[in-house]
């Protein structure tokens, strides 16, 4: 009999244990308790011995007794306004990748934008003893901090890509300053003068954010919107594709569109192509979003503005890792900077 199978029968369910862990490998319980958990000073060959030992015995450490241990449930919450999962999908995936590391497991809530389900949500949350919670939306406009349930504020909670209304709050959001300046000086870089801006409704911050800063970029380079005015309208193509006739009506000239996000740029191409426009070598387009199933399916494909989701959902992960372990994270809002990705509609 080997000495892993020994170990292993000491168990009355044939489940290695702990002490079976620390028997293999010469130390004490205590010592293989802090070599798992990362803990304690120790010489690296002693550390290597537990982990060598917890891979013969095919160990997993006890989540109850772990959460006793440390007083940490190992589990974080995430609460999100998207029920389509268009941009609180690639938050998770990013928050999961920072999370995973630490082996922490994370419960996913769609309060579908109803504060009623978002107190039920943040009570079964608390129920879990979570050690946190990261809220995101399908929004860029800042939300109200959670609220309404005993026991939130002594519980870290972070925001992405929906701010917090308070600055004591961490938030983790997108940089719509700069994705803006780079799509202008990509349109300005390649000899367009006479751009239009296309976006969604005014009363949304995505669209007034993306106009005041595109139009601060142009006038930087000199330049102004090509019919005067930034035209406000829906999140849709049916948008872009009457927003083509507009435009053209006031400034036939225009020889570029910057658009508010991917459906409306999709539209536009449509449209341009509709009328015998050649894209880009008359009229360049570029979206805002990088959502492939828009950006690729249109025809050229789009050039737009990538607002590094998953980077939002992981930095906003280590932020609240930071916060569970009071390592000090400033409050405020966090920026993640854009990236342009060029196709052909450029």
């Amino acid at each position: 009999m080997t000495s892993a199978t020994s170990a292993q029968g000491s168990s009355p369910t044939g489940r290695a244990r702990l002490a079976d862990v620390a028997a293999l490998a010469g130390v004490s319980v205590g010592t293989a308790s802090k070599a798992l958990s990362g803990g304690g000073r120790m010489r690296p060959e002693t550390r290597q011995r537990v982990l060598d030992a917890v891979e013969a015995l095919g160990f997993r450490p006890n989540p109850q007794a772990q959460s006793l241990h440390t007083g940490r449930s190992w589990t974080v919450g995430l609460m999100t306004t998207d029920g389509i999962g268009r941009f609180s999908t690639p938050v998770l995936l990013g928050a999961e990748d920072a999370l995973g590391a630490g082996k922490i497991s994370v419960l996913l809530c769609d309060t579908r934008g109803d504060a009623i389900r978002e107190e039920h949500h943040l009570r079964t949350l608390l129920d879990r003893r979570v050690d946190g919670i990261i809220v995101t939306g399908r929004r860029t406009d800042p939300r109200p901090p959670l609220s309404g349930v005993g026991g939130l504020e002594d519980l870290p909670v972070v925001y992405a890509f929906s701010p917090s209304t308070d600055p004591a709050d961490i938030s983790v959001v997108s940089d719509d300053r700069g994705g803006a300046r780079l799509a202008v000086e990509h349109l300005v870089s390649t000899g367009r003068t006479r751009i239009a801006h296309v976006t969604g409704p005014e009363h949304h911050a995505a669209a007034r954010d993306r106009a005041h800063h595109g139009g601060e970029h142009l006038a930087a380079a000199g330049l102004r919107l090509s019919t005067g005015r930034v035209h406000f309208g829906e999140w849709s193509e049916a948008w872009g594709r009457r927003a083509v006739a507009a435009v053209l009506r006031t400034a036939p000239e225009t020889d570029a569109f910057f658009c508010g996000n991917d459906q409306i740029a999709r539209g536009v191409t449509d449209a341009l192509r509709e009328r015998g426009a050649d894209v880009p070598g008359e009229v360049a387009v570029v979206g805002y979003d990088n959502w492939d199933t828009m950006a690729l399916a249109s025809r050229p494909p789009l050039t737009t503005i990538d607002m590094n989701l998953t980077e939002i959902g992981r930095i906003a992960a280590l932020r609240l890792l930071d916060a569970i372990e009071a390592a000090g994270t400033a409050p405020g809002a966090h920026t993640v900077p854009c990236r342009l990705v060029v196709r052909e509609s450029t």
